[in-house]
């Protein structure tokens, strides 16, 4: 091993445990990290930018301004006491209509950012109701992970997986959406006969549900306009950016311009909204990557990797599902998912077919974030909320329900990829 290789090892690891320990936020220990790769010369600052997956960052941004307009709107409120009204308040129903909306909402949307809107709007309703909301709670953190798996923008790992090996809107809808749909359903069966027999209502607070006005939720009607419409254009974009060969980056990026100049909102405030904290951490762990990518350490570890694979397609996906899903129950699915591309890309170029190998990756990271409270920042940020509102949720009050389902969705991932590719 060569003394940039040795380096960039020694720094991906340091990184990584800084990470892990959260001693350091994880932006800081990513930017510590390529900036030592640049003392050091592993990198020069143009190779630097190389590594840096412009099209995953647009992604990213674009669609973080976005929503940060349309939420101004109160679209998102408007939405949830309507979807709490049509189930009668009765609360079964609410909790099943809830998950499937935060799956829905996370297959376009930012995970956090779907719970930060619909976790406040579960807890008002359920208080009226006066039931405990953790469980729906409960079910919608998975709902999040599950239905971010559907979509290339539903989760940064499908981003960052979808710009590197050149995947579309529609690759992500057939071959992941598919086999989530199942997953989905599966889960919010589980919650709802785990919690019937749990969760009673009285007539009286059933009505306080019903009597709820989404008219009043809207707070700005021709920004709401503005973002329906736009919301359309984004999603007909994202489903035929391959065929209109434009970037997705190009799409997230167009609809938050338009959403700026025409929606009329404080521009500062709006900025502000993006976190620029998860763009600081993408850049500098590209760059952590780029170190080992350059030193050669990643073609190493492929070489490694298919000796032992061989030509055994279905142990090939097997591992990388399992290993995925495992490690992103505990650890950031997002440096993990960022190691993986370039060592399936230098499999790819050593003539092995990692078609299967991408939609494994891509299911066992996202859907391995159910595993644990920490596997997901949805996670950690809803469990915020519900003890901010006095009703914590503990590490193994989570992992008790969690961790198995999770591992029931990886299971019958394992069946759809191994019946569809090997």
């Amino acid at each position: 091993m060569n003394t940039e290789a040795v380096i960039s090892v020694i720094v991906f690891l340091l990184v990584m445990a800084a990470i892990i320990s959260e001693k350091m936020h994880r932006a800081v220990a990513a930017m510590a990290g390529a900036v030592i790769l640049l003392l050091f010369h592993v990198l020069s600052v143009d190779e630097a930018t190389t590594y840096v997956d412009i099209n995953t960052i647009g992604v990213l941004v674009g669609m973080m301004l976005f929503v940060a307009v349309v939420k101004n709107s109160g679209l998102f409120e408007y939405v949830a006491i309507k979807a709490a009204k049509l189930t009668k308040g009765r609360p079964m129903a609410i909790l099943v209509v809830f998950a499937i909306i935060t799956a829905v909402l996370s297959a376009f949307l930012d995970n956090v950012t779907t719970v930060l809107l619909i976790g406040p709007m579960t807890i008002a309703i359920t208080q009226m109701l006066e039931v405990n909301p953790i469980p729906y709670l409960l079910s919608q953190i998975m709902a999040s992970n599950i239905g971010g798996t559907a979509t290339l923008i539903g989760d940064p790992p499908n981003i960052m997986i979808g710009s590197a090996a050149g995947l579309s809107f529609m690759d992500f809808v057939v071959n992941t959406g598919s086999v989530i749909v199942i997953i989905l359903a599966v889960t919010v069966l589980i919650y709802y006969f785990m919690y019937r027999g749990q969760i009673s209502v009285i007539e009286e607070n059933m009505h306080k549900v019903m009597e709820l006005d989404e008219n009043r939720s809207i707070k700005d009607k021709p920004l709401l306009i503005k973002s329906v419409i736009m919301t359309v254009v984004v999603v007909i974009g994202f489903v035929f950016h391959s065929q209109l060969q434009v970037e997705s980056a190009t799409v997230a990026l167009f609809a938050a311009g338009f959403m700026l100049v025409f929606g009329k909102q404080d521009a500062e405030e709006i900025i502000l909204g993006v976190e620029w904290s998860t763009i600081l951490f993408f850049i500098g762990l590209f760059v952590v990557v780029g170190g080992m990518q350059k030193s050669g350490v990643i073609t190493s570890l492929a070489e490694l990797m298919m000796e032992f694979i061989g030509n055994n397609e279905a142990l090939g996906i097997v591992i990388i599902l399992w290993v995925s899903a495992i490690i992103s129950s505990f650890l950031d699915n997002i440096p993990f998912v960022a190691t993986l591309i370039p060592l399936i890309l230098t499999m790819e170029s050593g003539g092995v077919d990692v078609t299967p190998l991408w939609w494994a990756l891509s299911l066992g990271a996202c859907l391995g974030g159910n595993g644990t409270l920490v596997g997901a920042s949805a996670n950690v940020v809803l469990a915020g909320v519900s003890a901010k509102n006095g009703y914590p949720i503990t590490f193994m009050q989570y992992t008790k329900t969690g961790f198995p389902l999770m591992l029931i969705s990886i299971l019958i991932s394992t069946v759809y990829l191994l019946l569809r590719f090997a």
